[in-house]
C-alpha cells in the first residue's frame, strides 16, 4: 500500500476531462441545459407556453436522461478516483481503454433503458388535459395530463428513482470511504491533501444535486408545496450543475487556472 501511495500525486493530477467517464460529464450537462433552457427562454420572449405534445415528451425524456446521467456519471467518476488513489500501480491495467469504454456504455445504456421504461408506461394512459403546470416538461407533469389510473406509473417511477439513487450512492460511498482510509493511512501529507481536494469538489456537486433533486421529486407528491417554489427548485436541477461543473473542474485544470490568474493580474496592474 505504501508503494502504491507514492504514486497518488502523479495519477490524481490528470485533467478531469481527460478520462472518458469524466468526459461524459460536460456532455451530459450539455444535454440538460440544451433540453431545458431554449424552451424556457422562448416562453419568456414570446409570452406563450404552448408546445407540441411530442416536443414536450422529448424535452421530458432528455431532462430525465440528464438527471439519471448525473447520478451514474458521478458514480463512474468516484470509482475511477478510487482506482487512481487506492490502486495507482494497477490503474493503467485495470482502467484500460476497453474497461473505460464499457463503463461509459453501461452508464449511458442503463440510464437510457430506465428512463425509456418510464415513458413507455405513459403510452397506455389516455390524455384529457393540455396544460402543463410547470416551466418545463417532465414525467410528473405529463402524468398530470392523463385521466387514467397513474398508480403503476408512480410506483415504477419511485422504484426507478430509488434504484438509481441506491446504485449511485453505494458506489460513491464505497469509493470515498476507501479513499478516506487510504488517505488516513498515507504518511505523505501532500498526497492526502491532493487526494481529498480531488474528491471534495465532486462531493459538493453531488450533495447540491441530491438536495435539489430530492426536494423536487417529493414536491410532486405533496399538494401543499408552493408551485412557484417547485418550479424554481426544478429549474435549479438543470442550471446549478452545468454552471458549477465547468468552474469547479476547469479551475482544477492548470492551464485554465493559470490563464485566469494571469488575466486577473493584468487587470490589477492595468
Amino acid at each position: 500500500m505504501e508503494n502504491e501511495s507514492m504514486s497518488v500525486i502523479n495519477v490524481v493530477s490528470l485533467d478531469p476531462f481527460y478520462i472518458p467517464p469524466r468526459g461524459s460529464l460536460p456532455l451530459n450537462d450539455l444535454v440538460g441545459i440544451t433540453a431545458m433552457l431554449p424552451k424556457v427562454l422562448s416562453d419568456i420572449v414570446t409570452g406563450t407556453r404552448k408546445v407540441h405534445y411530442q416536443l414536450c415528451v422529448l424535452q421530458a425524456f432528455l431532462l430525465h436522461m440528464y438527471g439519471g446521467g448525473v447520478l451514474f456519471i458521478l458514480a463512474a467518476m468516484a470509482f475511477d478516483r478510487y482506482m487512481a488513489i487506492c490502486r495507482p500501480l494497477r490503474y493503467r491495467s485495470v482502467m484500460s481503454v476497453r474497461t473505460v469504454v464499457s463503463i461509459v456504455c453501461l452508464v449511458w445504456g442503463l440510464d437510457f433503458v430506465l428512463i425509456l421504461s418510464l415513458f413507455i408506461l405513459q403510452t397506455r394512459l389516455p390524455k384529457c388535459r393540455t396544460a402543463v403546470m410547470n416551466v418545463f416538461c417532465d414525467n410528473p407533469s405529463l402524468l398530470k395530463l392523463s385521466c387514467g389510473n397513474t398508480a403503476l406509473n408512480n410506483i415504477v417511477g419511485l422504484l426507478t428513482t430509488a434504484a438509481m439513487q441506491l446504485l449511485s450512492v453505494s458506489v460513491q460511498l464505497f469509493s470515498y470511504i476507501r479513499i478516506l482510509v487510504a488517505c488516513i493511512g498515507s504518511r505523505r501529507s501532500e498526497a492526502k491533501t491532493k487526494a481529498i481536494n480531488t474528491c471534495m469538489s465532486q462531493l459538493i456537486i453531488f450533495c447540491i444535486f441530491e438536495i435539489v433533486g430530492t426536494f423536487t421529486i417529493l414536491s410532486h407528491r405533496f399538494k401543499n408545496v408552493s408551485p412557484d417554489l417547485q418550479k424554481i427548485m426544478g429549474m435549479l436541477i438543470f442550471l446549478v450543475n452545468p454552471i458549477l461543473n465547468p468552474i469547479v473542474y476547469g479551475l482544477k485544470t492548470s492551464e485554465i487556472r493559470n490563464t485566469l490568474l494571469a488575466l486577473v493580474k493584468n487587470k490589477r496592474t492595468g
